[in-house]
């Protein structure tokens, strides 16, 4: 029970449903492939994969965190506690070892190297993360949401691949999928790349916010996150101009994209919503707890953004 909880099951729930979301999005256009398909083992180990990396990067966080944690967050606190350091570290390895083979058995079978150099790219730069870069001035926080935004373009690149060659299937409502018509062969990596812009930007600013939540224990490690090097209220105007950005993607997505409708941008017009009450909350907020309301808005707003395409699909048959 309390290993479970220590990977945080509903955080790879969410990259498992954002890589099952888009690839069946994919499918529905281009047609389902049962070498390479969701169904098909080949994305099942990819998915796999990136979930046993996810879920080693959130044990070996925790490893190197124990002291902020007595402070930050003692009823949550798990490694040493409840589970030895020594189990901790066998299992973080298992399962990174886990998922480095079968980076390399996805390499050999889709025949890129890609798979092999992004697993073990992602491996290496969590264990830096959780030992040292997240005390590092803003730049672990810029590596743990490049990391977020790497999901979806592995999706991307995956059926990129697999429909290199395979045409857009006749299908009759083929207007109604949004970019479709202006991108053509590159659909796959574009919106894949749209929705990791999308996931980087509020996951950088949520990343921020965890750190002026948890201040207290972080000066203990020490640490110098943006909050304690900058203080709360520049780190808040830092926060701001961040979410801004995803204001300024969603008009651009609108006016650029010429079959756009306001249906079809509902989910992003919800995670502008949510964005618009974090700028409500923001300047008042001083507490653990105020700052944690504003960190579960922000992440509702990016898992609304990135489980789009299946709010597409379900758009387009059910619509």
């Amino acid at each position: 029970m309390y290993f479970i909880r220590l990977i945080r099951p509903l955080n790879l729930s969410i990259v498992a449903l954002t890589m099952y979301g888009l690839g069946w999005y994919f499918e529905s256009i281009y047609g389902a492939s049962s070498e390479y398909g969701i169904f098909s083992l080949t994305f099942n180990l990819l998915v796999f994969s990136t979930v046993m990396i996810a879920a080693a990067g959130n044990i070996i966080n925790d490893y190197f965190d124990i002291k902020a944690d007595r402070i930050n967050k003692p009823e949550k606190l798990i490694i040493g506690k409840y589970i030895k350091r020594r189990i901790a570290i066998v299992s973080h390895w298992g399962m990174n070892f886990t998922a480095f083979f079968i980076a390399v058995y996805l390499s050999w079978i889709m025949d890129s190297f890609w798979y092999m150099f992004i697993h073990l790219f992602s491996i290496n730069i969590l264990w830096f993360y959780s030992m040292k870069g997240k005390r590092l001035f803003l730049s672990g926080n810029i590596l743990i949401a490049g990391l977020t935004a790497m999901v979806p373009i592995l999706v991307g690149f995956y059926f990129k691949q697999v429909y290199s060659s395979i045409p857009v299937l006749e299908l009759e409502n083929l207007n109604e999928y949004p970019m479709l018509a202006q991108s053509g062969s590159n659909y796959t990596l574009l919106l894949s790349f749209f929705l990791a812009a999308f996931a980087f930007i509020l996951n950088l600013a949520r990343e921020i916010v965890k750190d002026m939540e948890d201040v207290e224990g972080d000066k203990k490690l020490p640490a110098r996150t943006l909050p304690i090097v900058l203080g709360d209220q520049k780190s808040k105007w830092i926060v701001a101009v961040i979410l801004f950005g995803t204001v300024i993607g969603s008009l651009l997505f609108w006016f650029l994209i010429d079959n756009i409708t306001l249906t079809s941008i509902f989910p992003i017009a919800f995670s502008g919503f949510l964005i618009l009450i974090v700028y409500a909350l923001l300047p008042k907020s001083s507490s653990k707890k105020e700052y944690k309301r504003i960190n579960h808005l922000i992440k509702l707003a990016m898992v609304a953004g990135l489980l789009i395409p299946i709010y597409w699909n379900l758009l387009v048959i059910y619509g």
